[in-house]
């Protein structure tokens, strides 16, 4: 089964060559495809230097805007969703979120941080299903429709979708693995005012899905 990652990145020029330099050591991933998401620092310039495919969208569309642009780009069975800013990734953990789905025993995997950093093991453990980190059949992808509206809700959308349609899902635990927290990125204030508004895309996102019911 061919195998593609998908890699959103908003101004992540510190962190996104660790990530595509570990997606270099998986020779199951045959194409890494980087979407910069109006990204204004050295994004794009850094991921091509990893000889990987790079859309460039030069206004930011938000996390679920990129990924249906890079999804527009793919032809794969599966496809590999990974987070641009994440901390101790390694071949181990991509090999562990795909092989359930290429060995048949789930059709979503969802990565789970354990023993990374206190206080994105506790976020995770607290909203599991907000992670970035999956593997997906892409004949799944293909059936939903709201993913580019969905901006951080984007995880939100593959859930409801996964619940309305009985799919098959795993959750991996991915060891000694973290990621860059906003405040780290931004300082602290700009960081949670970022923080919440995140939060008010997936509550906005979940408002409208609920008023469609």
């Amino acid at each position: 089964m061919d195998v593609m990652a998908i890699i959103p990145a908003y101004n992540e020029e510190r962190t996104i060559g660790e990530v595509l330099s570990v997606l270099k050591e998986v020779p199951l991933v045959k194409k890494v495809i980087v979407v910069s998401d109006g990204s204004t620092d050295n994004t794009v310039q850094v991921a091509r230097s990893y000889d990987v495919e790079v859309v460039e969208l030069h206004e930011n569309r938000g996390k679920g805007g990129a990924i249906k642009a890079g999804i527009d780009n793919v032809k794969a069975d599966v496809v590999l969703f990974l987070d641009a800013d994440l901390l101790g990734l390694t071949p181990v953990h991509v090999y562990n979120l795909l092989r359930p789905v290429l060995d048949g025993e789930a059709d979503m995997t969802i990565g789970i941080f354990e023993k990374g950093r206190i206080a994105t093991d506790l976020a995770q453990k607290m909203a599991p299903y907000l992670s970035g980190q999956r593997a997906i059949k892409f004949s799944l992808l293909e059936q939903i429709s709201d993913l580019d509206v969905a901006r951080f809700g984007v995880e939100m959308a593959l859930n409801r979708f996964v619940e309305s349609s009985k799919i098959a899902v795993r959750e991996v635990l991915l060891h000694d693995m973290s990621h860059v927290m906003k405040e780290e990125k931004l300082g602290v204030w700009k960081g949670m005012a970022a923080r919440m508004k995140m939060y008010w895309e997936i509550i906005k996102y979940l408002t409208k899905v609920n008023s469609l019911r």
